[in-house]
């Protein structure tokens, strides 16, 4: 059985040029939607040249462009999104529906992976205001493409390592401190940190996998399910000292979250979830699902300590 086309959309952000580098390592043919809105980003634009210098395609298409989109989707068999939300609401979900109507139009695709690889939206219908606003919209997204009838697979990749284990889960910091750390509650609620080359490859080993269809894919490599304390202590072994600890308590981060923008706020309850209720480890993988350490063992995924270690 020969490799799916795939065809990546956001592909030149944070977490899409990671999914082209993997899709390219696995030997897929690799489509990389060029969007004209991306103006005179030299940045991007140099990035889609690095990706066609190493054999990807780069396919014009727009979201303003319906038919622009069915072309582009018709080329490939499996499609893979990576556009953000960065918390604008009715942009992202507009995206995506277009999305999911193009590939719906087009009727060829054998599997499409929405924007998501975090927390399961499925598992946070209890969510508060207003960071559930994130988890509602991929249900929403998730609602469109099984009422469409396409072949899905959905990831949750849990914590980002750049976002958590750089500022050793400490919101709005991404370098950790040689001297002090605040601690979430008693900061011994279990989460789970994946580095964001690991995510990609975990996903794209999934799009030909027939354990993964129409399923969610978790990714929990077991050695890096731990507390904030827990993170802390290797991070203390690695620079030979303790740090100062002070701690926040739930009342007191909530209450100093109304202080803060509506963006600030999504981001905010998304680590209260995590860090205080311990969201992402509380449960069992039901038996519809998989765990992507389970099944791709070959994979060498980066622990906790190999990640801090890139700070030393």
């Amino acid at each position: 059985m020969g490799k799916s086309k795939v065809l990546i959309v956001g592909g030149t952000g944070y977490l899409g040029k990671r999914l082209v580098d993997a899709s390219l390592k696995l030997g897929h043919e690799t489509h990389v939607l060029h969007r004209p809105e991306i103006g005179v980003d030299i940045e991007k634009v140099q990035t889609l040249l690095s990706f066609k210098g190493r054999g990807a395609r780069l396919v014009p298409g727009s979201f303003s462009d319906h038919r622009s989109l069915v072309d582009a989707v018709k080329l490939v068999d499996v499609v893979v999104c990576a556009i953000s939300g960065v918390h604008i609401r009715s942009h992202h979900i507009l995206l995506q529906l277009k999305l999911v109507d193009a590939i719906k139009e087009a009727g060829n695709v054998e599997r499409f992976l929405p924007s998501e690889f975090g927390t399961d939206p499925a598992r946070m219908e209890n969510a508060m205001e207003p960071g559930r606003v994130a988890f509602d919209d991929k249900m929403v997204v998730r609602r469109a493409i099984e009422d469409a009838g396409i072949p899905h697979t959905y990831v949750s990749a849990n914590c980002f390592a750049g976002y958590f284990l750089g500022g050793l889960c400490q919101p709005g910091k991404i370098l950790p401190s040689t001297d002090s750390v605040l601690l979430l509650g008693d900061g011994d609620k279990k989460a789970i940190y994946v580095d964001e080359d690991d995510i990609a490859m975990y996903a794209m080993k999934s799009v030909d996998d027939p354990r993964t269809l129409n399923k969610t894919v978790y990714i929990r490599p077991p050695k890096n399910i731990l507390s904030q304390l827990e993170v802390v202590g290797i991070w203390e072994k690695l620079i030979g000292k303790d740090l100062q600890k002070s701690s926040i308590s739930a009342q007191d981060f909530l209450a100093s979250m109304k202080e803060q923008s509506y963006a600030e706020q999504v981001g905010l309850t998304h680590y209260y979830h995590v860090c205080f209720e311990g969201c992402l480890a509380n449960f069992e993988i039901g038996e519809d699902d998989v765990e992507a350490s389970e099944l791709y063992p070959d994979i060498d995924y980066v622990t906790v300590e190999e990640y801090l270690r890139r700070y030393l």
